[in-house]
Order: C-alpha cells, then sequence, then structure tokens
C-alpha cells in the first residue's frame, strides 16, 4: 500500500537554512515548497496548498506575525496548521503567535531531526482530527436522518427525471437536492450548493433547503408559482437570518408545470443549465443572471421559460461536475465537461449508462461533492 506524502511550505528569508531544512524534510519523505519572503508564500499558496506551513518570525517587509494574520484572513488557508520558526524565545512573542491560533514555536538551533520529527507529529495529529471529526459527521447524518438528498424523483406526468449525487470523500457536504409537488400540475426542482465551508457545509445545507420548501409552499398556497419571486423571498429572509447571512450559496430553482408542458427556471449564481435539442442534436447553454443567496438582499433574479420536446434532456448540476484535480490545485473546465457529455446523448444513451461512462470514470480527480439532475420529455 502507497504512503500518502506529506507536503509542507518552509518560508525563511535565511537562504542557507532554508536550503539545509528542505533537504533534511525530503529525506525524511516529506515533499517540501520553499519561499524565501511572506509575499512569494502567499503567491505560491494561491495554486500550492501544503499539509503545514513553518515559517520564520524575523522576516523584511512582512514578518511572520504579519504572514500568519494574512492566512488567518483568508478562508481557504486558514485552517493549514501553522508552526513559528524563530531564533527568539521570547515568552511575548509566543504568546502573540499562539494568539493567531499557531500550533507551536520551532526555535533554530533545535536539531534538524527533531524540527522534522516535530512536523511529522503534528501533521499526523491534524490529520487524525481531521478524521474523527468527519467521522462523527458521519454518524451525525446518520443519527439525525435529515436528508438533504432524496431516495427517489418523483412521477410527473410527460417527464422523467433521474439525479446522481456523490459527495467528496464520502463525507455530506454542501451541496442539497429536493422535488416538491407543489399540487397537482406544479412540481417544483430544486438544486443548491453551500459555497465554502468545505465538509461543515453540511450543516447549513437543512436551513437553506428549510427556506426553500417554505417559500415553495407558501407561493403555491397564494398562487404564486414565480420561481423568481420565490428565489427573491428565499434570498431576503437569508440575509436576515443571523447564522446563514453571512452564507453563501447557488441555486436553480425550476418549477414543472404539466397542465402547458413548460418548465420555469431561476438560478442564484449556478453554472449554465445545458439543454440538449433531440431534433437537432444540440447542446445549448440555458444561463441565469440572478446573484448567489445571501450575497445582497436584491438579488436581481430573472426567470426564463423552457420548452422541451419529445426526447430533448435538460441538465442541471453543481460545479463539481465541472471542477477536477490539476497537479496540486483544481481547474473549472465547463466546456470540457459540455463537450465529454454530448457525444454520449447523439448515441441516446440512458442516464445510467452516462453516470457510468462520464461521471463515475471520473471519480479519482473529483475535488467537490457531484450533483446533477436531468429531466427528460416523453411522449
Amino acid at each position: 500500500m502507497s504512503t500518502i506524502t506529506k507536503k509542507i511550505l518552509l518560508v525563511d528569508d535565511n537562504q542557507l537554512f532554508l536550503k539545509m531544512l528542505s533537504r533534511a524534510f525530503r529525506k525524511a519523505g516529506f515533499e517540501c515548497v520553499t519561499a524565501e519572503s511572506a509575499a512569494d508564500a502567499l503567491t505560491l499558496l494561491k495554486t500550492n496548498i501544503p499539509d503545514a506551513v513553518l515559517s520564520d518570525y524575523e522576516m523584511p517587509a512582512m514578518n511572520g506575525l504579519q504572514f500568519r494574520e494574512e492566512l488567518l484572513a483568508d478562508a481557504a488557508l486558514m485552517d493549514i496548521p501553522f508552526i513559528f520558526l524563530t531564533h527568539i524565545s521570547d515568552n511575548e512573542l509566543m504568546v502573540k503567535g499562539l494568539g493567531l491560533q499557531a500550533v507551536d514555536y520551532v526555535l533554530k538551533d533545535t536539531p534538524v531531526n527533531v524540527i522534522v520529527s516535530k512536523l511529522n507529529n503534528i501533521i499526523y495529529t491534524v490529520q487524525k482530527q481531521h478524521e474523527l471529526s468527519k467521522n462523527e459527521l458521519k454518524r451525525a447524518a446518520e443519527a439525525l436522518n435529515v436528508r438533504t438528498i432524496p431516495h427517489s424523483t418523483p412521477y410527473i406526468k410527460g417527464f422523467h427525471i433521474d439525479f446522481w449525487h456523490q459527495p467528496y470523500q464520502d463525507i455530506p457536504g454542501g451541496d442539497f437536492i429536493d422535488f416538491i409537488h407543489a399540487d397537482d400540475t406544479h412540481t417544483f426542482v430544486v438544486l443548491g450548493d453551500i459555497m465554502g465551508k468545505k465538509w461543515t457545509a453540511w450543516f447549513f445545507t437543512f436551513s437553506f433547503l428549510s427556506y426553500v420548501r417554505a417559500a415553495v409552499r407558501f407561493g403555491a398556497y397564494s398562487g404564486d408559482y414565480s420561481v423568481a419571486s420565490i428565489l427573491q423571498k428565499v434570498n431576503e429572509v437569508i440575509c436576515l437570518d443571523d447564522v446563514l447571512k453571512d452564507m453563501l450559496s447557488s441555486l436553480s430553482l425550476l418549477m414543472i408545470d404539466t397542465a402547458t408542458n413548460q418548465i420555469s427556471y431561476s438560478g442564484a449564481g449556478d453554472l449554465p443549465l445545458l439543454h440538449y435539442d433531440a431534433k437537432t442534436s444540440q447542446l445549448k447553454r440555458v444561463s441565469s443572471d440572478g446573484l448567489l443567496l445571501g450575497l445582497f438582499a436584491n438579488g436581481n433574479f430573472t426567470e426564463q421559460q423552457i420548452s422541451l420536446g419529445n426526447n430533448d434532456r435538460l441538465f442541471i448540476f453543481t460545479d463539481g461536475m465541472t471542477d477536477l484535480s490539476a497537479g496540486s490545485g483544481k481547474k473549472s473546465d465547463y466546456n470540457q465537461f459540455m463537450n465529454s457529455l454530448k457525444p454520449l446523448l447523439n448515441n441516446d444513451h440512458s442516464f445510467e449508462s452516462l453516470k457510468n461512462e462520464l461521471f463515475e470514470s471520473l471519480t479519482g480527480l473529483r475535488v467537490d461533492d457531484c450533483s446533477i439532475i436531468q429531466i427528460r420529455k416523453i411522449s
């Protein structure tokens, strides 16, 4: 069984010490990325996320404390274990550093093998705690039995719905799906994605989905079936919610009207839908103008009508379908996903075969939750 290489970022303006320390870490099996200044380190961190950062305190332009403050201000970097490296044994300095959530201080005159061993133990402890937290989250999801992903799809006259959802690393995440029967002729389709928060996003999906469900029910009760109007109501409530007002979420909201065979669509910061025309074999985008939920009280949501011909398909999906691993980071390629999907539709593949041939074959490259819904018009 292969072991996962631990990656660390070493930051120090002393080139000789940096070279000596990085050589020792590489010899111990670490992957090392080095930077001679905090500014260079911040640039590297845009595309290279390590398991830990070991940074000198005394550096020109931006010292270690200022560097740490920069990381804490970035949600994508704030949780990386941070260790100060210094030749100063100063209790007041150490208190300041630990107040910035640094996990430890290491003096430069400490033997190199001891520094390597200490970093190894810190990374192991953090990763072990992370694994325990993820396992607790899984158990909580099972115990609460409150679902943000349905077991099955509803029956809708004249339409057939399929969906696929795969949480990243099998941990409940920020994607949520729902199918809401408002009455005999109106069914709403919901697909959302909590932005950021990593695997803790799951805790917020219930609140977002509850507001959507309530807005749909109240809208149907009052005769308001406008998806843009419903989105605006949801957005206003989220912006007033003390817990959710700093959260952002994308959302695709569609309503299928079986009396008219029309689909109404409004989106909040979501990816363009894909409409496959069975007659022309064309795959085209259907874009929305609305802002992410929770961004501003007025989301500027617009609404449009989509007509599906017989055997036409409409795809709604989250960015987990378009974001793939790319070396040390990730790349988002909507066009690649679109171009990979199109030839499978021309061959009239079933949704199950689409899932097997396109989606599951790329599981190892995924970097986020994957969710996709297909709405197909049937005679």
